[in-house]
């Protein structure tokens, strides 16, 4: 009996303030943006519902790194290419809304930030833009990216803190609805972990 109400507890823990119980099965799942607010992180909110398991783990949105020359396939890079988040993939929200958005200023500093529930040596942090004009109706693609990132932020193999804030220019000469796709490289796997964000311009 003690077991099992240690066992809700950790659930019960998980679900209200994103706490990880670490498995031993390595480098899976570790990390997301909370500023400005990712799809996977409204979906923990529970701003955007019916999400699907991605309200448990927002942290869990990995794939293999090298975007925008490797990495995960277009019409998945919002979820990584995990098949149980493609409700992060659509250009609407799973009960048909759009995807709330962050107010945003192009050409001013902004500060991003990222929560870790596992901190893992870090080659650098990455965050791309959509392009003006980029489709709207559809999963993103890289064709719809600028695929020069806005941003770079190198992390020479250290591991970040449980959180991590940065700050950088956003471009200027946007307007409207955008997707910023920040990616976290791991030093020491084959894997990045992928966060889409819609803003406002």
């Amino acid at each position: 009996m003690r077991t099992r109400t240690k066992l809700y507890a950790a659930a019960v823990g998980l679900a209200t303030t994103g706490a990880l119980v670490l498995s031993s099965g390595g480098a899976s799942g570790h990390g997301y943006t909370d500023l400005p607010l990712s799809r996977q992180k409204m979906c923990q909110n529970g701003m955007v519902t019916n999400c699907g398991n991605i309200q448990w783990e927002p942290q869990s949105v990995e794939g293999p790194k090298g975007f925008p020359s490797a990495g995960p396939a277009d019409g998945r890079l919002c979820s990584a290419g995990n098949a149980p988040f493609a409700q992060l993939d659509s250009p609407r929200t799973p009960s048909g809304g759009a995807w709330p958005t962050t107010r945003v200023t192009g050409g001013q500093n902004y500060t991003f930030r990222w929560q870790f529930t596992a901190m893992h040596s870090t080659t650098d942090f990455k965050y791309f833009v959509t392009k003006p004009g980029w489709n709207q109706d559809h999963a993103l693609s890289r064709s719809d990216l600028n695929l020069t990132p806005f941003l770079t932020v190198p992390y020479g193999g250290q591991r970040p803190p449980q959180t991590l804030s940065h700050s950088g220019q956003l471009p200027s000469g946007l307007s409207g609805h955008h997707v910023i796709l920040a990616v976290w490289t791991i030093a020491d796997t084959a894997n990045a972990f992928y966060a889409c964000s819609d803003v406002t311009f």
